[in-house]
């Protein structure tokens, strides 16, 4: 039997610079050789670093000083992608800051074809980069783009099943009229939500929540919006079955699939309304 996976938050509970389980610090060290680039900030790792395979990939990123994020950084942020030795791989990639609470974030997407190792180097940043691994497809269970997003009885205001409160959110949020299963057989794309507002005000979970409330009626005619809490109560000591389910062991994560409930994107850790119609506009393609 399968363990059930515990969930780790992409920002802690109430605030992210106080433990950030599935994110990490690249700290600036200072002053450096001759050869290092002048270090200007920390860049702060906002993504689990164990979920990703050969395919496209997105790093978002903050940055943040000793003591604090940074509110009021560059427009946009080049970087480059090395391997071990620090050799680049690939052209440079750049990123825009995207605006959200609390701190603006910049998500670098590259493509990767071969499992490693491999750093990224954010202009600015400390001369070490930031490493992140890519895994094997068979050694990843969670749901990625190209794989089939599998139904579940997701809670319900009817139909709870052991879920209390079955949405962190206050109010409730609007996405529990249909569990997951009616919404992959509704013939429309499905934008599903894994996360614990309560948890994360501060952090992640809210602000991605709230981003998702505020597109809704944009997408109607053509997407299904499903929300499942990761904890089955405010005790946050068992793991709601929807998260068993997905084998997911982070939060949050937002699976967009097409018509057909093939997985087209998903996003991990945070995303800002602007990013949000771009990906939900890009599975209706």
């Amino acid at each position: 039997m399968t363990p059930s996976p515990t969930p780790r938050f992409g920002l802690d509970r109430r605030t992210f610079l106080l433990g950030a389980a599935a994110a990490g610090v690249a700290a600036a060290c200072g002053g450096g050789g001759s050869d290092e680039p002048e270090v200007s900030y920390s860049v702060v790792q906002r993504y689990p670093s164990d979920v990703f395979v050969p395919g496209e990939i997105r790093l978002p990123f903050s940055l943040a000083n000793a003591a604090e994020f940074i509110t009021n950084g560059p427009d946009e942020l080049g970087a480059q992608i090395v391997d071990l030795d620090g050799a680049p791989i690939g052209d440079r990639i750049t990123a825009v800051r995207r605006d959200i609470t609390p701190a603006p974030y910049y998500a670098f997407r590259t493509t990767i074809d071969t499992p490693g190792v491999y750093g990224i180097k954010i202009d600015g940043g400390p001369g070490v980069g930031a490493n992140f691994q890519v895994m094997e497809r068979d050694q990843v269970i969670i749901p990625r783009p190209g794989d089939t997003l599998e139904g579940f009885d997701t809670p319900t205001v009817s139909e709870p099943g052991g879920v209390d409160p079955i949405c962190t959110r206050e109010p409730v949020c609007p996405f529990h009229s249909m569990t997951l299963t009616e919404a992959l057989a509704s013939d429309k794309a499905v934008a599903y939500f894994v996360g614990t507002p309560a948890f994360c005000q501060t952090g992640s979970c809210t602000p991605a929540l709230e981003t998702m409330v505020g597109v809704e009626a944009e997408y109607a005619e053509d997407y299904v919006f499903v929300h499942a809490e990761v904890w089955t109560d405010l005790s946050a000591t068992e793991v709601a079955p929807a998260i068993e389910a997905l084998g997911i062991a982070f939060e949050p994560a937002l699976f967009i699939t097409d018509a057909n409930g093939v997985v087209a994107e998903r996003l991990d850790g945070l995303w800002d309304a602007t990013e949000l119609r771009e990906r939900l506009d890009a599975a209706l393609v």
